[in-house]
């Protein structure tokens, strides 16, 4: 892939990332309400998952020849990696980081997930594109 090819679809994968963080993100105020902030980053983390692999497949990697099956295994077995690192950073940032700096109240826990949310991404790129949407 030439690299004006690979700039163009590193670019549509942060935008259409942004859009799976978003809808993680919103998710887990309503997951809040339910269950505690642990277990609501977890499943709002899926949430986006889901999201993110439509819009993956369909705009990022629409050439993929490999099968739907394969495409969800190695989505699910990257995404492994990207939820412990969110959920790992949101902890720390709203238990450890934000208390140190007398941060608190009602925006750490929000604050702390949204910086999460993206800490993942070159990870997750490349993780989809050496293993989930891989060329022939």
């Amino acid at each position: 892939m030439r690299a004006d090819a690979n700039a163009r679809q590193f670019a549509c994968f942060i935008a259409l990332g942004g859009c799976a963080a978003l809808a993680n993100w919103l998710s887990r105020f309503a997951l809040e309400r339910i269950v505690s902030f642990p277990l609501a980053i977890a499943i709002a983390y899926m949430i986006g998952m889901v999201v993110a692999f439509a819009l993956f497949r369909r705009f990022v990697f629409p050439a993929s020849p490999q099968p739907l099956e394969r495409q969800v295994k190695f989505f699910v077995l990257v995404n492994l990696a990207g939820v412990a690192q969110v959920w790992a950073v949101s902890m720390a940032l709203v238990y450890y980081v934000f208390p140190a700096l007398h941060f608190a109240g009602a925006l750490a826990e929000p604050i702390g997930h949204g910086v999460a949310i993206g800490v993942p991404t070159l990870s997750s790129y490349f993780g989809h594109r050496l293993l989930t949407f891989r060329a022939a």
